[in-house]
């Protein structure tokens, strides 16, 4: 990505405004998971040790626009924050409220409170653009969003950059489609195929193997044959992921299924398992895993990739016992000498939850902007940062 870093363009006594993605999960008023507010902090100490003030912003969760919501509110982010800093972060209510002096932190409440976020109204990028010298965009997990904060202020702001995390996370999906080492394989998951059926015609055209799973899974066995008994697919689907098969077979592409799978009567935790070949699902069960023998076929095909993006968990991994699958290719992935890119909520939480992350080439912190990648799209964001690089 041709855009400015922003390393160059901050220095002593600058103001510097940061969008960044703290959009946390919450339980209770306290932050469950931190991964998002870690990973900015090498941004905000780049800043800092530069001699500049910093004004912060983001969003959490979707409250109504033009209306403040407690449950929503930016208070325990700027508490937390400023415990990982070491340095008072003090949150404003308004963003004409934000005059950080150098060497100071303030970040502004939920910037989806305001009227004109999501609809990226010129006043307010160009009120937000005005809060600093510098207009700095390292919210990935965002970038895919043309809103006021992410892709308005960029255009409005006199001097705008791509933050550290932002040109990381870039950097490392440009590797793995752009200019992948291969073998390249993609394994995706998820539910459903109709939410992910851009991103797998996309990678067809550059992976050389593509693994399915989850219930995209078993729209893609029911396309081949196979009964799915009381399984989540999606039957008007099937023709499309009959399409996909047969591509990939002209192509020399590798697209293997399952060949055995662990199904129960419902998903539910403690349920009672079954492992049985493809070609033997119970009429009365479902499939919500991948059984022992496919893992093997789906770790051969892997051993000969030296480049894996990775989306989606290929079971319910998050409900017991179904979670068996999922877990074994995230162990070996963790060690392989594949280059290996997560990208996903679900598929991130599961890697993280197996304590594997720190062995994985990359964790990204978007999930819908990861699969608008991988999809082939251009993010608002990236667009707006190429433009003011210019």
């Amino acid at each position: 990505m041709a855009c400015r870093k922003l390393q160059v363009v901050v220095g002593k006594n600058k103001i510097v405004v940061i969008r960044e993605d703290f959009n946390v999960p919450m339980k209770d008023g306290k932050i469950t998971n931190d991964k998002r507010i870690r990973a900015a902090l090498p941004t905000i100490r780049t800043a800092l040790d530069k001699g500049a003030g910093v004004v912060l912003l983001s969003h959490l969760g979707r409250p109504t626009e033009g209306e403040y919501e407690e449950k929503f509110s930016l208070k325990p982010v700027a508490a937390h924050l400023g415990e990982l800093l070491g340095k008072n972060v003090r949150l404003v209510a308004r963003p004409e409220d934000a005059k950080a002096a150098p060497g100071e932190i303030m970040l502004v409440e939920n910037i989806r409170f305001f009227k004109g976020e999501k609809k990226n109204a010129d006043e307010l990028a160009a009120n937000l653009a005005a809060l600093g010298d510098v207009y700095v965009m390292d919210a990935f997990g965002a970038a895919h969003r043309a809103h006021a904060s992410t892709e308005g202020a960029v255009r409005k702001a006199k001097v705008s950059c791509a933050g550290p995390l932002m040109a990381a996370e870039l950097a490392a999906f440009d590797k793995v489609m752009e200019n992948p080492e291969r073998p390249l394989a993609a394994i995706i998951g998820g539910s459903k195929v109709s939410t992910k059926l851009g991103l797998l015609e996309n990678l067809l055209k550059k992976v050389d193997s593509l693994i399915v799973g989850g219930g995209i899974a078993n729209t893609f066995l029911a396309a081949s044959g196979y009964g799915v008994g009381t399984s989540l697919y999606e039957p008007d689907l099937v023709p499309e992921a009959r399409k996909i098969i047969d591509e990939a077979k002209k192509a020399g592409k590798e697209l293997p299924l399952p060949v055995d799978v662990v199904t129960a009567r419902e998903l539910a935790p403690g349920q009672k398992v079954s492992v049985h070949p493809v070609d033997k699902v119970p009429a009365d069960e479902m499939i919500l895993d991948i059984g022992p023998e496919t893992v093997k076929l789906y770790e051969k095909v892997l051993g000969n990739a030296k480049t894996v993006v990775w989306n989606g968990p290929v079971g319910a991994f998050e409900i017991e016992p179904f979670g068996a699958g999922t877990k074994a290719l995230a162990e070996y992935l963790a060690n392989s000498k594949a280059f290996v890119v997560v990208g996903g909520g679900d598929s991130v939480a599961a890697v993280e939850s197996y304590g594997l992350a720190d062995n994985m080439g990359y964790i990204s912190t978007g999930g819908g902007a990861s699969l608008e990648l991988l999809e082939g799209k251009i993010l608002p964001s990236v667009a707006a940062l190429e433009d003011a690089g210019k």
